[in-house]
């Protein structure tokens, strides 16, 4: 059976990722990095699920970005912005080069175990605000990641151009219990539904037609995303995707920018 290492952070992306390689046939090598992130419970539900599955799983730290790289991921000084997850307040969630880090931990490990896949969850969602998870990071990478040994081990990146909604469609086809994932940047007990992570994540189970299986602080959080809608006959969808592309943002914020504004004028 062929070896594949999967980057596991304990999400809904990563996770969903693992099942669709596991399902594909694949002997699943999932690895972890703690890198001082509020959000650290997400190491704990990678952990169930690999075990749930039957996954190995090893989780390494990396703490030393907390010194190198700031954020608001892990800095206790600097607060997690609230709002949609493609506004420019999200950029203080970037941990610089992280995903470079990791990958590049994860290829040495991919090569120890004799795998020659390597797969990472980077979606078209998160192109707007992280760097490291655009395809041409990841197409630039991958040659890299080729040339670093005589075997060679191929980057793979197959939600690339998904967005989260998506992905959670297709979690819903390979049965991913998504009660234990965690996307919450905050890090409490229960997600807070306000910061952009928690957005993006309830804008997705709405997508993909199935509830949350999480817990709120709010938990009218969660009927009141299910329960927007809005109508588009399809020249105008065409025409909201084209300025989506155009300013490499997703469906959904240009969406929440078209009524934002309309909001906004009508006051």
């Amino acid at each position: 059976m062929e070896k594949a290492v999967v980057i596991l952070s304990g999400g809904m992306d990563s996770t969903t990722l693992l099942f669709d390689i596991k399902q594909q046939g694949y002997e699943v090598y999932a690895i972890s990095f703690y890198y001082g992130q509020k959000h650290n419970k997400e190491l704990g539900y990678a952990e169930k699920t690999c075990s749930e599955i039957g996954v190995n799983h090893k989780v390494f730290n990396l703490s030393i970005l907390n010194e190198l790289a700031p954020s608001a991921l892990t800095r206790d000084d600097i607060e997690v912005p609230e709002g949609h997850y493609e506004e420019e307040s999200m950029k203080a969630t970037v941990v610089p080069n992280r995903n470079m880090v990791m990958l590049s931990l994860a290829t040495s490990y991919a090569i120890s175990i004799g795998a020659k896949k390597l797969y990472y969850g980077a979606h078209a969602g998160d192109h707007a605000i992280y760097p490291d998870c655009r395809k041409e990071f990841a197409e630039s990478l991958k040659e890299s990641i080729r040339l670093c040994d005589w075997e060679g081990i191929e980057l793979l990146y197959p939600y690339i151009d998904m967005d989260k909604g998506d992905i959670a469609i297709r979690g819903k086809e390979l049965l991913v219990n998504y009660k234990l994932t965690w996307t919450c940047y905050k890090g409490e007990e229960l997600a807070c539904g306000k910061c952009g992570a928690c957005q993006e994540r309830l804008e997705a189970f709405k997508k993909a037609g199935i509830e949350d299986p999480i817990k709120y602080m709010d938990e009218n959080v969660k009927e009141k995303f299910m329960n927007k809608s809005i109508y588009l006959d399809k020249e105008i969808e065409e025409k909201i995707k084209e300025m989506a592309n155009k300013e490499q943002r997703s469906f959904s914020y240009m969406i929440n920018k078209i009524l934002s504004e309309e909001l906004g004028d009508s006051k």
